[in-house]
């Protein structure tokens, strides 16, 4: 009988972490609304230099005109068109603070985020 529920308990953790961790993925993979972008800036700090990438992704049903991310610090960048369903990764400018992006596009399309850091693997650059 314990083990029982012990097996039970054990499921459903296991269910609600696939719900939790499944919705950043349902978000990419099926478009919800005609114009939406999801942004994800990281910034890496190794022992010797610092590396940042902005991922762009296309989360609407439309495509994206006019794209513009703004790195902060009067550094732009010009995207121009994305298709939905489309993702680009693009990096900041050397010298750029790295804090804070906005990326904006047509039809009311304004979406900032802070840079946030990946956690450190054991063994991996930079740990």
């Amino acid at each position: 009988m314990q083990y029982t529920a012990l097996l039970c308990a054990g499921v459903a953790v296991i269910a609600a972490m696939g719900i939790i961790f499944g919705a950043d993925v349902l978000r990419m993979a099926a478009p919800v609304a005609e114009y939406s972008v999801f942004v994800d800036p990281v910034v890496e700090n190794q022992n010797l230099f610092v590396t940042g990438r902005v991922t762009i992704h296309n989360t609407g049903t439309r495509d994206l005109t006019n794209m513009e991310v703004d790195f902060g610090g009067g550094d732009r960048l010009e995207l121009g068109t994305l298709a939905s369903g489309k993702s680009v990764i693009v990096s900041p400018p050397d010298g750029n603070a790295m804090e804070f992006v906005v990326v904006s596009a047509d039809n009311g399309i304004l979406e900032g985020r802070s840079y946030r850091e990946p956690p450190k693997m054991v063994g991996m650059m930079g740990s």
